[in-house]
């Protein structure tokens, strides 16, 4: 269920959040908040620290930026929990909308995108890699609402 679409100023007043880098990765992934399927996605810790950002916490609000850097949705955490990425379960995994079907599926895709060269690059560490050990921020949000039509 949505509410009505929030004003520009409390539009203003939401933090932004993206997912992945723009680019295909992303319209994807806004494209599946945007249809309900993704409800839950990962971070690293290691991620927070270098960008000096909190965690998430349950009851924030997030305005989805798409790869132009425009809100395309708000979102509303509504769980958090810090795991080793040798924890992921699959419904976390499945819930990530991203097509997944085992845990070994959703690891080595992320794992491609952990290791990628822009994410090296993000973290300022050309041999950034993650092991079973990394802790993962796995959260769980809805969709509040959308601000544009998906697709």
């Amino acid at each position: 269920m949505t509410i009505s679409s929030p004003s520009p100023a409390d539009l203003a007043s939401l933090p932004t959040v993206e997912f992945a880098f723009p680019g295909p990765l992303r319209d994807q992934l806004v494209a599946a908040i945007l249809s309900g399927s993704k409800t839950s996605t990962t971070g690293l810790v290691v991620d927070y620290e270098h960008d000096g950002e909190p965690l998430p916490e349950v009851g924030n609000r997030f305005a989805v930026v798409d790869s132009d850097d425009r809100p395309v949705a708000v979102i509303e955490v509504t769980g958090v929990k810090v795991v080793p990425l040798a924890q992921v379960d699959l419904a976390h995994a499945v819930d990530e909308g991203e097509g997944d079907t085992s845990v070994a599926e959703w690891r080595a895709n992320h794992e491609r995108f952990w290791h990628s060269k822009e994410m090296r690059e993000a973290m300022e560490d050309p041999g950034f890699t993650v092991d079973d050990a990394t802790l993962a921020v796995l959260e769980r949000f809805r969709l509040v609402t959308g601000l544009r039509p998906a697709g």
